[in-house]
């Protein structure tokens, strides 16, 4: 059965209703916070969980480049039609154009300085001052949609490179595998791509201009191994005449594309397209309207864009909608649970993907990228946010996604890659003699994904699987070192690590360590299916307290950081860049601190969510570290993020309203200032909370969840 929240909402469809009754919130969004340094962000022109992402190409071939942008960058190679938001690896960057005047072949790589950027939500424009040529950018879901001024006139042109991709140096020459162009007549351009970097995938595109091509020159290879062609194409313009260019994407063939350029942007009013995506941006966005100053506003709204660019669409326009960009290892903690509240007709969708990808694959998703699955991360964190579905109500045949968790959780599969459930079964956690790195995060992250698949096969009837699965979910405990208070590898023998270093990082399996983006500080905390456990291992309240003390007080150092880019942010040995450490602060409201986490949220909020280019810390990775911020500002979290349970924190904002379709929920911050930043007291609908804790249901049935904040 669907809930009411679900069938109040689905016919929104993100942008076909109006709740926002005509409030321009999208002015509060700045697409360039997260775009300098290492949030990886970019203010290219999107539309909510839209396949294309057309906008500025700064870089490419280095790790600050996995956005394709840095706000500093003097200028730009062009503009590309895909990207990944904020995440640590490269690939995308699909299809650069670059207008241009001027001879038609230049040695300097197209690249011009930039001034005058703005951007908006479903905007972005710059000017080039050595050309006098202003590109303007918007999209619809598969179309990216310019408009170039030519103020002096031409010769103009345009650069169509085909070559040109996000990827790591390595592969600037070897990512594309063939490439395919046609032009069938003199103002559309056709064809096709397969790319291989991240993952392996084929892309279609159609273009068209409302100018015709006068000419059309093909570039010389720069390299012999490229397999994607670049083209110049010709026009004639008079002075501060516009040329319009549309481009269409498909996953699935060039058909696909015109299809969805006929479909979605089928005349050539640009303010119109324009007008559209910022509509459904602000449709998207009235379903939380905040009230602050503006600077709360903007963090706040820019946290919702960001949330909201992907997971992306990779069907064509009229299918059923498919999701890639499923970013599981980091959205599972926040980012997908904020989604069952504000965008709930998506979720069934996203379990329908998922399922997709276990047919197509043999396993459940782990990090998905279009249709394909890159296995760079650990764990199966599709498993938490399936069952945090199944538990929440949602519709699906859930038999058969609890065959799949199952399989995907006891089987072998051939094409896995970080999968060794027989070590596991033996030995009840990875031995590092066996395991090559990440032994100790591999053990922890599976262990919260059989505790959730117990969950599910608990309130099912499978008596036996649950059992197995509760078992398993407690395998924490064994990598858990009493003599030392932190997580710590073991080999085959049993024997602890020695010697062992807290301080020391791991990377993967390409470092003799044996965690994944960080270190023991920061793993000995992921037990969010057992808290009572952990602090039971740490010889109770007053202990536990204490050690998470010091993990906020210890030396802010990195030790053998090598790879790790993603640890920034730190408070001590807390890293807010990385997702590991996103709900230990709220370990402190479940063991009677709640004045230690209000001091530290507000630290967080204020140290890391700053309203500046550089004012993330931490790869954003699609959204979570927005997600953790939304939930922050509104005073709760889903400390464990399967199952319906926000443990309360500390709101930063004075009042926040959840438009749910038939119900609301506001929150409200009495007397919130900046020195007033603890919780005195919480009541739910006038009563007061007899724990620390707001449940699913109690939002989606609509009330006013009021904080009595103080010094």
């Amino acid at each position: 059965m669907k809930t009411k929240h679900v069938v109040a909402l689905a016919a929104c469809a993100l942008g076909a209703c109006a709740l926002s009754a005509g409030e321009d919130l999208a002015r509060h969004v700045d697409p360039f916070i997260g775009t300098k340094g290492t949030a990886h962000c970019y203010p290219n022109a999107t539309t909510p969980f839209g396949l294309v992402q057309p906008g500025p190409a700064s870089g490419t071939g280095e790790w600050a480049y996995t956005g394709g942008y840095q706000f500093e960058d003097p200028k730009l190679y062009g503009f590309h039609q895909t990207a990944i938001s904020g995440t640590g690896c490269c690939d995308l960057g699909d299809l650069l154009v670059q207008p241009f005047t001027g001879p038609a072949v230049r040695t300097d790589h197209y690249q011009f300085a930039k001034s005058a950027e703005k951007a908006s939500p479903g905007s972005y424009t710059v000017t080039y001052p050595e050309t006098a040529i202003t590109t303007e950018v918007t999209a619809a879901p598969h179309v990216a949609f310019y408009r170039f001024t030519f103020a002096m006139g031409g010769p103009a042109h345009v650069l169509l490179d085909l070559q040109w991709g996000v990827v790591g140096r390595n592969g600037l020459t070897a990512h594309v595998l063939a490439s395919e162009i046609d032009f069938p007549d003199d103002r559309t351009v056709t064809g096709h791509n397969e790319n291989s970097h991240w993952v392996r995938r084929d892309w279609y595109y159609a273009i068209a201009f409302d100018h015709a091509v006068k000419a059309r020159t093909k570039l010389a290879s720069r390299d012999k191994r490229e397999k994607g062609t670049r083209w110049v194409l010709d026009f004639d313009v008079q002075p501060g005449e516009t040329i319009l260019m549309k481009v269409a994407l498909s996953s699935q063939s060039v058909a696909g594309a015109q299809a969805n350029l006929a479909a979605e942007v089928p005349g050539w009013d640009f303010d119109a397209v324009r007008a559209r995506a910022r509509a459904q941006w602000n449709d998207l966005f009235a379903r939380a309207q905040a009230s602050g100053t503006d600077e709360q506003k903007k963090t706040f709204y820019t946290s919702f864009y960001h949330l909201c660019i992907s997971p992306n669409n990779i069907s064509d326009a009229g299918a059923p909608r498919d999701f890639g960009t499923l970013s599981l290892w980091d959205t599972f903690r926040a980012a997908h649970p904020l989604y069952t509240i504000l965008c709930p007709e998506l979720v069934p969708e996203f379990v329908t993907s998922m399922m997709t990808d276990y047919r197509k694959n043999g396993f459940l998703s782990i990090w998905t990228l279009w249709d394909k699955d890159n296995q760079c991360m650990i764990g199966t964190h599709s498993v938490p946010v399936l069952v945090d579905a199944y538990l929440k109500g949602f519709p699906a045949d859930w038999e058969a996604v609890y065959a799949a968790i199952r399989d995907t959780l006891r089987n072998r599969h051939p094409n896995r890659r970080k999968e060794n459930w027989d070590l596991l079964d033996q030995y009840g956690y990875y031995p590092f003699d066996k395991i090559k790195g990440e032994s100790v995060s591999r053990t922890l992250e599976c262990a919260y994904d059989d505790w959730c698949a117990a969950q599910m096969a608990a309130k099912l009837g499978k008596a036996d699987d649950a059992a197995f699965f509760a078992k398993r979910a407690q395998n924490w405990k064994n990598v858990f070192d009493p003599s030392t208070g932190f997580v710590r590898g073991r080999d085959t023998q049993g024997k602890w690590r020695d010697p062992f270093d807290p301080f020391r990082l791991g990377h993967g399996a390409g470092t003799a360590n044996d965690f994944t983006e960080g270190n023991a500080f920061q793993y000995s905390w992921h037990v969010m299916q057992d808290p009572d456990g952990l602090v039971a291992a740490y010889g109770g309240r007053d202990k536990f307290v204490a050690k998470l003390d010091s993990l906020f007080t210890a030396p802010d150092k990195v030790e053998g950081a090598g790879l790790v880019l993603d640890v920034t942010g730190l408070i001590g040995q807390y890293v807010h860049g990385n997702e590991p450490s996103h709900h230990v602060i709220y370990f402190y409201p479940l063991v009677g601190e709640p004045d230690k986490a209000a001091d530290r949220i507000r630290e967080v909020c204020d140290k890391f969510y700053r309203n500046a280019p550089d004012g993330l810390a931490g790869n954003d990775d699609c959204g979570q570290m927005s997600a953790w911020y939304i939930f922050s500002a509104m005073g709760f979290y889903p400390f464990n993020p399967c199952g319906g349970e926000y443990v309360i924190g500390a709101p930063q904002l004075p009042r926040i309203t959840l438009n749910l379709g038939e119900a609301s929920f506001t929150i409200i911050a009495n007397n919130l200032s900046t020195a007033n930043k603890r919780v005195k007291s919480v009541t739910l609908n006038g009563k007061p909370l007899a724990r620390p804790v707001i449940r699913h249901a109690d939002i989606l049935a609509g009330g006013t969840l009021v904080f009595e904040m103080g010094e």
